[in-house]
């Protein structure tokens, strides 16, 4: 049978001081004198004796803990991401429960009412559709939370403008002559697709083109790279002409459509250039380096537990703009057959 945890009490009998030093020795280190720090801090040691933080925010009347849910922790996106939120909750002594939806609303609904039971300080939440019902049942609980990557007028967001980084994207891929892209998106019931999809058309339209001529879209049910891949075969196989450029609704997608085309024996970006979007580490790292709109990830993720620990009750959206960073996977090969150089900034 495991030995009983130790308790302040017993801390204190070791060390021959009061449970308020221990206490203090604990919280307020700067409060006590150093030799009798260090004998209290030897008594912890013999002991082994863990804090107890459950007690602590018992006493406090506040939660240590936030819960996060996200589309899909396997996806480098968001786990950037969680390294911000862990990076300003660390700031503040505060821990992370984190699920992945799997765009799915019951999985979402479930991993809110555990979060609940848990008694969290707040929620941080990727919706995987209207956030409405979310948003209300953690209204009627009392419990605070905050949007990533979305937005709603019932909560404060932090969002990237995924408008503005589809018609760079789409734009990019014009200006370098392409008349017929294949535009891979994700599920249309999720905003940030819709939104990526308007940029697109924008970005045709700005040009005084046809999008319904320029574009081929194809959606998928998830974002994946397989998903990706089998994407881009139902699109090549119904489209004539052939797109010469395809542009992915994210990086991981964009891996799936590369394999396909290599697969097709179409070279990238000699018979078809690949555009991503969210640019994670792996994007420069392919043998043909992705070009990708960047996505300040790990800032989304410090903001959103920075409205949700110091803003809890006002409604505040921060909108991040991102960046298409162009890489070899969409640049223009000159008469040469060499890669022409990217034009400045």
């Amino acid at each position: 049978m495991a030995e009983n945890r130790a308790r302040i009490r017993d801390v204190a009998a070791l060390a021959g001081v009061s449970t308020a030093t221990v206490s203090n020795t604990l919280n307020h280190p700067e409060q006590v004198a150093a030799t009798t720090r260090a004998r209290v801090e030897r008594a912890m040691a013999d002991l082994h004796f863990v804090k107890n933080a459950s007690a602590r925010q018992l006493r406090m009347g506040q939660s240590l803990m936030v819960g996060a849910i996200v589309l899909d922790i396997s996806n480098p996106f968001y786990t950037a991401l969680i390294r911000g939120i862990e990076d300003r909750l660390a700031a503040d002594d505060c821990t992370l429960m984190i699920c992945s939806s799997d765009e799915d609303p019951l999985k979402e609904a479930r991993f809110m009412r555990l979060f609940a039971e848990q008694g969290v300080r707040g929620v941080l939440l990727t919706p995987s559709g209207d956030p409405a019902e979310p948003l209300t049942y953690l209204d009627r609980l009392g419990i605070p939370a905050v949007l990533l990557d979305a937005e709603s007028d019932q909560v404060s967001s932090v969002s990237v403008d995924h408008v503005a980084g589809a018609r760079q994207a789409v734009g990019h891929l014009l200006d370098q002559g392409h008349r017929r892209i294949a535009f891979v998106n994700g599920p249309p019931d999720l905003k940030q697709c819709r939104d990526r999809a308007q940029g697109a058309w924008e970005a045709v339209k700005e040009r005084s083109l046809d999008p319904a001529a320029v574009l081929v879209a194809q959606s998928l049910p998830s974002m994946s790279a397989a998903s990706g891949q089998a994407g881009l075969a139902r699109l090549l196989d119904r489209s004539d002409p052939r797109p010469t450029a395809v542009f992915c609704v994210n990086d991981v997608v964009a891996m799936g459509v590369i394999r396909e085309l290599r697969n097709r024996h179409l070279a990238v970006p000699q018979d078809v250039a690949v555009v991503g979007y969210d640019d994670i580490p792996f994007a420069e790292e392919l043998i043909t380096p992705l070009s990708s709109v960047r996505q300040p990830m790990h800032d989304l993720g410090w903001s959103a537990v920075d409205l949700l620990l110091t803003e809890p009750d006002r409604h505040r959206h921060i909108t991040f703009t991102p960046q298409l960073v162009v890489r070899a996977s969409s640049r223009l090969f000159g008469p040469s057959g060499q890669l022409e150089p990217t034009p400045a900034a």
